[in-house]
C-alpha cells in the first residue's frame, strides 16, 4: 500500500484521537492502515508502510486481533500471515468501548465501591464524602445498563437516534 500525504494525515489523525482514548499510538496507526487498505496486509507490509519495527507491529497485531478489530485471512499462494480490518466504524467503536469498559470502568467501579465501604467503616461521620462516592457509583450504575443497551442495538437505529437528537437540538435553538 502506498502511503500518500492524505493517507498519512488520516493515520496521524486516527492515532492522535486514539491516544486520547488510551489506545497505544502504534496500535492505532496499524489499525488505521488496515482500515484504509483495500487488500489484506502482512506484518512486513505494515512495518514497511509505517516504518515501525516488526516486533512493534506483531504486538499491535495481537492487540488488534484480541479486540476484534482485525482478523487473519488466507491469501492463496502465499505462506505469510495476512490480516484485514473490520470495515464498519460502528463495530470498531463498540470494540473499543467494550475494551474500555472492561479495562478501565469495571475496575474503577470496584475501587469506588471498596472506598465507600472503607469510608463508612473508618469515618462514618463524614457523610459528605460518602455521598460523593455514592453519587459516582450511582452514575456508573445508571450508565452501564445504558451502554449495554446501546451495545446490543444495530447501528442503524443508533444513527437514527443521532439524527433525531440533532433535529431536536436545531428546533430548540
Amino acid at each position: 500500500m502506498t502511503i500518500t500525504p492524505s493517507i498519512q494525515k488520516f493515520i496521524d489523525g486516527w492515532a492522535e484521537m486514539a491516544c486520547k482514548w488510551a489506545v497505544n499510538r502504534t496500535v492505532a496507526e496499524v489499525h488505521a492502515l488496515f482500515y484504509l487498505s483495500a487488500e489484506p496486509l502482512s506484518a512486513e507490509d505494515v512495518a514497511q508502510a509505517l516504518a515501525v519495527s516488526r516486533s512493534n507491529v506483531s504486538a499491535s497485531l495481537r492487540e488488534l486481533e484480541g479486540l476484534g478489530l482485525i482478523s487473519a485471512v488466507h491469501v492463496r499462494g502465499d505462506r505469510k500471515q495476512y490480516y484485514e480490518a473490520a470495515k464498519d466504524p460502528w463495530e470498531a467503536f463498540r470494540a473499543i468501548l467494550d475494551d474500555h469498559k472492561r479495562r478501565i470502568i469495571d475496575p474503577a467501579v470496584v475501587v469506588f465501591q471498596a472506598c465507600l465501604e472503607e469510608q463508612m467503616r473508618t469515618a462514618p461521620e463524614d457523610s459528605y464524602t460518602a455521598e460523593r462516592m455514592r453519587e459516582i457509583i450511582s452514575f456508573f450504575a445508571a450508565i452501564i445498563p445504558l451502554y449495554q443497551e446501546l451495545r446490543r442495538l444495530p447501528h442503524a437505529p443508533i444513527q437514527n437516534l443521532f439524527k433525531v437528537t440533532t433535529t431536536i437540538r436545531e428546533l430548540l435553538g
